[in-house]
């Protein structure tokens, strides 16, 4: 049997894989991502980690496939963190090349984590069975990956798929994390929700349960909206118009079969859902419509399962 590691390195962990030729999860585990010193000692505790694993369940190297890494940052095809990864402390470096060294030549596979995440929804999760596909993480940030003919698309430096980055708002003043205003990030992300939330309670005294929330995050709105309340609805459907106009703008360029929405976000559940896609269907290119919107399945395997993926379509 042949056998394949997925690598998912997070800013406070690393998730770890390892899956057989058939992309079947046979075992899992993590380990602290230690970001002292700039994070130098990372890739060599992932390795000494899947070293560890082979070792453990008496594989030889050359049962092994491969590995796939995603990673916080834009990474190119060759494997290099183009603009290297802040959360991380990395600066530009090959990271493939890196990991190859420390594994004795074991061929590997790197990406952004966001867009390994999407390959990972495409192949087991929300999107299965489609190959055209766009993944939307909600979380602090806007996060996506872009999969076309079942490939996925990483751009001329590995930054493809910043749909939070897409601008939505001519006239926000306040700055973006990237530098610049009126992105989708602003808006649709979980600080987005409650920064919508915020204005809007301070517009006026129209009686919402938001006021005595203990806090003002995008679970307490959607858990309102549940409940009825008006001032929730009205902030989710100001959610909705901005994510909604925004994957339109995806859609005319991509043409997805499916939008898979994951992140802490999603948890919120169908109802999230229903005001995505008026909006969505407003604003799209007519030919676009009648894209399918469904929730992300995997959670925080996503990673792995797509880093998986990547290296057992190239072995296929």
């Amino acid at each position: 049997m042949k056998y394949v590691f997925g690598v998912d390195i997070g800013g406070t962990t690393v998730k770890l894989g390892l899956f057989d030729e058939k992309g079947e999860l046979l075992d899992k585990w993590e380990i602290p991502t230690d970001k002292s010193d700039k994070g130098k000692n990372i890739v060599g505790d992932v390795c000494d980690s899947i070293r560890k694993k082979i070792s453990d369940k008496g594989v030889t190297f050359s049962d092994v496939l491969g590995v796939g890494v995603g990673a916080p940052g834009a990474v190119d095809e060759d494997g290099v963190m183009t603009g290297g990864a802040v959360n991380l402390g990395w600066d530009v470096f090959n990271l493939r090349t890196a990991m190859e060294e420390k594994l004795d030549g074991i061929r590997v596979i790197a990406g952004n984590d966001a867009n390994v995440a999407a390959y990972g929804e495409m192949l087991k999760g929300g999107g299965k069975g489609h190959k055209n596909v766009v993944a939307v993480t909600l979380g602090t940030g806007v996060g996506g990956g872009v999969i076309i003919g079942g490939k996925l698309i990483t751009g001329a430096t590995g930054a493809a798929g910043e749909i939070g980055h897409i601008r939505v708002d001519d006239v926000e003043t306040a700055k973006c994390n990237c530098g610049h205003t009126g992105c989708l990030e602003q808006f649709a992300s979980a600080t987005g929700i409650a920064r919508l939330a915020a204005k809007r309670l301070s517009a006026d005294d129209k009686a919402s349960v938001l006021r005595n929330a203990d806090t003002l995050d995008a679970k307490a709105v959607f858990d309102a909206v549940k409940e009825g309340d008006e001032v929730a609805v009205e902030i989710a459907r100001e959610f909705g118009m901005y994510l909604g106009k925004g994957l339109a703008s995806v859609a005319d360029v991509v043409n997805p079969e499916v939008f898979v929405i994951g992140g802490g976000v999603s948890k919120a559940g169908e109802i999230l859902l229903t005001f995505v896609e008026p909006e969505f269907e407003k604003f799209v290119f007519p030919p676009c419509k009648g894209a399918k919107f469904t929730l992300a399945t995997l959670g925080n395997d996503a990673g792995i399962y797509g880093c998986a993926g990547m290296i057992l379509s190239e072995n296929s």
